[in-house]
């Protein structure tokens, strides 16, 4: 059994009815951390000391800058006796980037992140095996999304990005693919699908189910896609 678990499914400018996009997979992994991430934590009675893994897909702030509120949280309030390690797989890097942004959000405050362990190769979380990929995205943000397996069942997460040969090639071999749609079709951006573009992606694999998020629309979802999308709503979820 997977769970899939939308915390969140806007855009970086939360449209009405709708939070940054936030994905909990199986109660334990978390693909980035936005804002509002403790809230939208606590609305589903989570606790942020439950969370083992942390899947950064690229640093663009409505990704990351709620990434020292949940270290915080779990320091002081959660998990006072640092007993629940929490890994960070993130790119190359990233670990500087974490500590540049915990200073920057509160100084001198997290300079103890002994309990949090940074892995940044591809390897093993909760009995999925993972693998980081490239997309297209802004450079200057390292962007990535992560292809999971678990007995045979692949899922995909495409973090923020437009279409690029890595997608294209990953959306054969999902059974779900967890994808952006970040933009109206007017909008002219190559970092980000749009409801046509996805809706081409869509009908190259009809086998697999495209799961929107990261939606530029308001709750309740306005474009007209393939029956094998579906525009996720905050709190939804998913069970295969």
């Amino acid at each position: 059994m997977v769970e899939i678990s939308f915390l969140g499914s806007g855009n970086a400018f939360c449209p009405m009815g709708r939070l940054h996009s936030l994905v909990l997979i199986d109660g334990k992994m978390l693909v980035d951390a936005p804002p509002t991430v403790i809230p939208q934590l606590r609305e589903q009675g989570i606790s942020p000391a439950d969370i083992q893994d942390l899947f950064i897909t690229h640093w663009h702030g409505d990704h990351t800058f709620g990434l020292p509120f949940l270290l915080l949280e779990r320091k002081w309030i959660s998990d006072r006796q640092s007993k629940n390690m929490l890994r960070i797989h993130a790119h190359v890097g990233g670990e500087a980037r974490l500590m540049q942004l915990c200073d920057l959000a509160y100084p001198g405050s997290l300079n103890d992140l002994s309990w949090v362990s940074h892995h940044t190769e591809n390897g093993d979380a909760q009995g999925w095996t993972f693998e980081r990929f490239e997309v297209c995205h802004d450079p200057a943000t390292e962007p990535h999304g992560y292809r999971f397996e678990k007995n045979g069942f692949v899922l995909v997460h495409c973090g923020d990005s437009g279409p690029c040969e890595n997608i294209e090639r990953l959306a054969s071999e999902a059974d779900v693919m967890i994808i952006e749609l970040g933009i109206p079709d007017y909008v002219d951006s190559p970092y980000h699908y749009t409801p046509s573009r996805l809706t081409i992606l869509a009908q190259k694999n009809p086998e697999t189910i495209f799961l929107a998020t990261h939606n530029f629309s308001e709750g309740g979802g306005t474009s007209e896609l393939p029956n094998n999308v579906i525009e996720v709503e905050d709190g939804d979820k998913y069970n295969y």
